[in-house]
């Protein structure tokens, strides 16, 4: 054992990657340049990818500033160049990360294995722009972008504390993403940063793009349906929750953060509910938590009631149901999956066509198809009224990821209804509220503040409760500041106002 222990470390030694190793590499690719340039009787070899450098500053501000150096040492070369970003190593993997960054690596034909090393990366970011998923009326109208240096801009522009520390990481082995992890020193638990970090440095996955599947990677229980972290595009949100003690993540390319941990509720609290008088935001509020329970409960109590529990529709209602179900040759159920099915199939259709063909499939196609569906006898109008208003009201989640769940949990009530009528729906029901109870979101319960119950973060969980009441932050994130403002100065202020 310990000789083919050495004989495969001396194999591992005499592979050991060099800076030639890595010059070999990069030359098989016809956008790679390497060109010679003489100055101070020494050659110096330049080389760079065409694709990643901006060439008027190559120009600009290296060869122009090259030229100034006196003396023939790499560090003289480069000391004129008016660039902070830039090195000198010996080191094979610096010299492949930091060219295939967008460096330029210059080396003496001389000494072939030192490099010096100048940042000169192409800016291709777009402007910044108003949030197209997560839109409001009022508020700010800035969405993050696929540049992490600009987002983590907009998010320290409306935090502007030294306790906002960044970590960053590179994950991907074959992308070499940037990811940001973001925290406010003095709030965060510390439970809850190291359980973000743990799982983002644990993670082995060789290619990572975007912020949302990141956190699909890093969520408590990955085969749940429930998303149990939220991706925003909006800056404010992110420093929102900052500001109450949680932990977020920014990936290099994403024009999304993922913040956590995070309980049900907050997926149906949109910023906007902030930005309006605590009376009209309770009732919006309020007004989301409905439409969820109608948009899941309607169809499946339809296809439960009309298959097992005629008694239950009134004698006037019953005559209309059963006249508009009079020449349906299929049962409840398959009238039912028949409609949900169009109504997903059209709106997969609006997503995935240009903006202006996908509204008009959208509406154009829902109105004929829905018509020529009641006249051809393949359902009900009565049963198309309600698959559309439940289509419509599962639109109300702010939360685009909770959106979708909400769609598909509908097909599992369905057929419970199907088979064992109300029992099936309640059993259902029950099964859901049990697998809710056993999520939690980076440790943390998912269903926090109703269970465990915590009452002083009722004031912002069904209804969202005046600010001055506000004064303390979420009990459940366990924060190491809990307090906003001292409640009783901010009551005997509004008092004195009165």
């Amino acid at each position: 054992m310990l000789v083919r222990w050495m004989k495969q470390r001396m194999k591992n030694q005499h592979h050991q990657e060099t800076v030639e190793d890595v010059y070999t590499m990069l030359t098989k690719s016809s956008d790679f340049s390497q060109y010679e340039r003489e100055q101070n009787q020494r050659t110096y070899e330049i080389s760079y990818f065409q694709t990643l450098i901006d060439i008027d500053r190559l120009h600009r501000d290296i060869l122009l500033h090259l030229e100034k150096a006196e003396s023939e040492e790499l560090a003289s070369l480069i000391e004129p160049v008016p660039i902070q970003n830039k090195l000198i190593t010996t080191k094979a993997q610096d010299v492949r990360d930091k060219v295939m960054e967008g460096f330029i690596a210059i080396r003496d034909k001389n000494d072939p294995c030192t490099v010096a090393l100048i940042e000169a990366g192409l800016a291709s970011d777009r402007d910044v722009t108003t949030p197209e998923v997560e839109f409001s009326v009022s508020g700010p109208q800035e969405a993050f972008i696929e540049s992490i240096d600009t987002n983590i801009n907009l998010i320290r522009k409306r935090l502007p504390l030294p306790q906002l520390q960044v970590k960053e990481l590179t994950l991907g082995k074959l992308t070499k993403t940037r990811v940001a992890v973001m925290y406010v020193e003095g709030l965060v638990d510390e439970a809850n940063l190291n359980t973000m970090l743990q799982r983002l440095n644990d993670l082995e996955y060789d290619q990572v793009f975007d912020s949302s599947s990141l956190a699909q990677m890093i969520t408590d229980k990955t085969m749940s349906i429930f998303p149990q972290l939220i991706n925003t595009e909006r800056p404010e949100r992110v420093s929102a929750v900052l500001a109450e003690g949680k932990v977020a993540f920014l990936c290099d390319g994403s024009p999304e953060g993922v913040f956590g941990p995070v309980t049900l509720v907050e997926f149906f609290s949109s910023l906007e509910d902030y930005y309006l008088p605590w009376q009209i935001a309770s009732s919006v509020r309020m007004l989301r938590f409905i439409s969820v329970a109608f948009s899941i409960l309607a169809t499946p109590i339809y296809v439960a009631v009309l298959t097992y529990h005629y008694e239950l529709i009134p004698k006037d209602l019953l005559a209309t149901i059963m006249a508009s179900r009079s020449n349906i040759p299929f049962p409840p159920l398959i009238e039912a999956i028949f409609l949900e099915l169009t109504i997903e199939l059209l709106r997969e259709a609006g997503a995935r066509l240009p903006t202006k063909v996908g509204q008009t499939i959208g509406i154009v196609g829902g109105i004929v198809i829905g018509q020529a569906s009641v006249e051809a006898g393949l359902t009900s109008n009565v049963l198309l009224i309600i698959v559309a208003l439940a289509a419509l009201a599962s639109f109300t989640t702010p939360v685009y990821q909770m959106g979708n769940t909400i769609r598909l949990i509908r097909f599992p009530f369905i057929v419970s209804a199907a088979l064992l009528g109300g029992v099936g729906v309640a059993f259902c029901g029950l099964y859901t509220l049990a697998h809710l109870l056993h999520l939690t979101s980076l440790g943390r319960p998912y269903l926090s503040p109703l269970f465990p119950p915590r009452i002083k973060d009722w004031k912002d969980a069904f209804i969202r409760m005046p600010f001055n009441y506000m004064s303390e932050r979420p009990v459940y994130l366990r924060p190491r500041d809990k307090g906003r403002f001292n409640f009783k100065r901010a009551m005997e202020k509004h008092d004195i106002d009165e």
